[in-house]
């Protein structure tokens, strides 16, 4: 009994050897042929680092506005008698937009205007025979208060007519009326909004620490949605006094020539504040650069003592970034060849082949499904 016991643990030992040894000997092989394998290499596209000049800019976003903008109402009740303008046109200062029904202060004027010669003259010879002791003071006060209030009564008569008169306060365009002729207004209604084109503003707000690197008349660009192709040329032109302490924004006015009329009030625009250039500047890709919470970095090509092509990650600083490229204030000089497409694959002195390719290049047109 014994025996056959001693047979099976033997038996056991060595079978379980056997699995053992084969592992060990699956293991070695797999070590062998990791360790006999040829290096991977990755195709990546690089370009070198070239010093070129930047010109930085503070970013904001604000809304256009006219250079005068006004909507013009009425100032009394009454019929509109006649519309003199057209909607969508062209006016100037002191033009008549609108007349109303003014026959009643018409009259009265008229009447005033006949009284008002009789009224001049008893006053002028009741001086007269005042001055010579013909007749007493008050008289004379009566006849210069009756002649003085008929002056006045022609004044406000003519005051009331020009009120029914609407006028153009300055030159500009007018949108589309909102009254229609015959129409009864009442005081304050809302004829037609009007507005001075030819010169627009933008007011937006930057942080309190760049105000420094402003002054009235920095050259600042605008580009709106309507004409995404184009940019307006302008300059600071008003910067506030003072820094609202609830966000540590301070408000800032740009003035734009708008001759050609493409700029309308209320366009979302964004406004880049141009700087003063600098020179020698690294300017990279924004493909170039991997983005993270933790830090920016880039893949830096060398060569190694053998001759291969190694990348290798540095930190670099991104002060700003402008489209598709960023400027690096440091972590690279000059000459430096740094890889623009493939980083995904990479790390650390991994070996790299670079290649020829246009993937980054935009395509002319895009493809239609």
């Amino acid at each position: 009994m014994k025996k056959w016991i001693l047979l099976v643990i033997v038996l056991a030992a060595v079978l379980f050897g056997s699995v053992i040894g084969f592992n060990f000997f699956v293991q070695g092989k797999m070590k062998e042929a990791i360790a006999n394998m040829p290096e991977p290499e990755f195709a990546v596209t690089a370009q070198p680092v070239e010093l070129m000049t930047w010109s930085p800019t503070i970013d904001a976003i604000g809304f256009v506005e006219p250079n005068q903008g006004v909507t013009l109402a009425t100032e009394t009740a009454g019929l509109v008698k006649s519309i003199d303008f057209e909607n969508g046109t062209k006016v100037e200062q002191g033009q008549l937009l609108l007349t109303q029904n003014s026959q009643v202060e018409e009259a009265n004027l008229k009447n005033a205007k006949v009284r008002l010669p009789a009224a001049e003259s008893e006053y002028k010879r009741l001086n007269r025979l005042y001055k010579v002791g013909s007749v007493s003071k008050s008289d004379l006060d009566q006849a210069e208060a009756a002649f003085m209030a008929l002056e006045a009564d022609i004044e406000s008569l003519n005051a009331t007519i020009d009120k029914r008169q609407i006028k153009a306060p300055f030159a500009g365009l007018v949108g589309i009326r909102s009254v229609n002729l015959g129409e009864y207004l009442q005081a304050g209604t809302d004829i037609v909004r009007l507005e001075d084109i030819s010169t627009m503003k933008i007011r937006f707000t930057i942080p309190q620490n760049e105000l420094a690197k402003i002054a009235v008349g920095t050259p600042v660009k605008v580009y709106v949605d309507a004409h995404p192709e184009h940019s307006f040329d302008g300059a600071i032109s008003a910067i506030e006094p003072a820094v609202f302490y609830q966000s540590g924004l301070i408000q800032v006015q740009a003035t734009i020539p708008n001759n050609d009329g493409r700029l309308r009030s209320g366009m979302f625009s964004r406004v880049a504040i141009q700087l003063p250039e600098l020179v020698d500047q690294v300017v990279l890709p924004e493909t170039a650069i991997n983005f993270t919470l933790y830090g920016n970095t880039v893949y830096v090509v060398e060569e190694d003592d053998q001759g291969q092509l190694r990348a290798n990650q540095i930190n670099v600083e991104v002060q700003e970034r402008n489209g598709e490229l960023a400027h690096v204030t440091s972590g690279l000089k000059g000459g430096q060849m740094v890889v623009t497409s493939g980083q995904l694959r990479l790390s650390n002195n991994s070996k790299v082949k670079i290649i020829e390719r246009d993937v980054l290049t935009p395509a002319d047109t895009m493809p239609q499904l």
